[in-house]
């Protein structure tokens, strides 16, 4: 993840063998891009953001033309098994200029995964894309997991990563800001929050109740308290005896996560800030 302008469609490029790297090193599967190029590709698939399809090919002739491009041998039935699951069997004989631009979303991917790639790039593959595309997608994509295969996604809408990711890599100004498992992310940098109703509102909070930096609802009915789940002590104990002390009545407690949204702001705010 990251925003625009960050390097994220760069850095894939490069991998894929689309940008000449100026400078370092990239291998895929042990081999290098440029002077194993062959291997690497092979074992790559990329579904890229533009739409880049010949007007007047049809569907099962380009992703045949994919599949032969790479060395792969003919298999009918592994195309058809293809199509099936990108819902396209019904346009396996139409012309891509006959195609709506989510059906010429599909057979991008069909496109990516005709020669059986090892590692494939998604590279914000749901921009523009209806709903019923997206469920597709990522069902195959969950199946391609299971099967092995690498995926490397780019994608703006944070609730996919959310949903489907194993790990999650932040970008910023081409740097990679952080990686790391999605569930480690959001517990080492995301914060949680206990939400403390009052029975009766106030309109400040106790000096005795300050050490916790508690903030104060508008309306006075509601207490937060921001603590850390990797400490050994939340503190939560404590602010409940105090708040007892202060003499303030407790109608409910709830407690919330930060979302990876909001690890992904924070990380860039503050990167943007040096």
């Amino acid at each position: 993840m990251g925003p625009n302008g960050a390097g994220k469609t760069t850095l894939i490029s490069t991998i894929c063998g689309l940008v000449k790297p100026t400078s370092g090193a990239v291998t895929v599967g042990g081999y290098d891009i440029i002077k194993q190029y062959r291997q690497t590709r092979k074992l790559i698939g990329l579904v890229p953001q533009e739409l880049t399809l010949g007007a007047f090919d049809v569907v099962i002739d380009t992703i045949r033309f994919s599949r032969g491009l790479f060395g792969m041998p003919p298999d009918n039935a592994k195309l058809d098994k293809l199509l099936s699951d990108l819902s396209l069997m019904d346009k396996k004989d139409s012309p891509v200029n006959r195609l709506s631009g989510g059906m010429k979303r599909r057979v991008l991917i069909a496109k990516a995964l005709a020669h059986e790639p090892r590692v494939l790039f998604l590279d914000e593959p749901s921009a523009g894309v209806d709903v019923e595309l997206r469920k597709d997608m990522w069902a195959l994509v969950e199946k391609l997991r299971q099967d092995g295969v690498t995926i490397i996604l780019t994608t703006h809408y944070i609730e996919e990563a959310e949903e489907i990711a194993d790990r999650v890599g932040v970008i910023s100004d081409g740097r990679l800001l952080v990686i790391d498992d999605k569930q480690n992310l959001m517990s080492s940098l995301g914060s949680k929050q206990l939400l403390v109703d009052l029975r009766t509102p106030i309109t400040e909070i106790p000096a005795t109740l300050d050490s916790f930096s508690l903030e104060l609802s508008d309306d006075g009915n509601r207490l937060t308290y921001t603590f850390d789940t990797q400490s050994e002590r939340t503190g939560i104990t404590a602010l409940l005896q105090a708040m007892g002390d202060a003499g303030l009545g407790l109608k409910d407690l709830n407690t919330s996560q930060s979302s990876l949204e909001d690890i992904f702001v924070n990380l860039v705010h503050n990167d943007n800030e040096r």
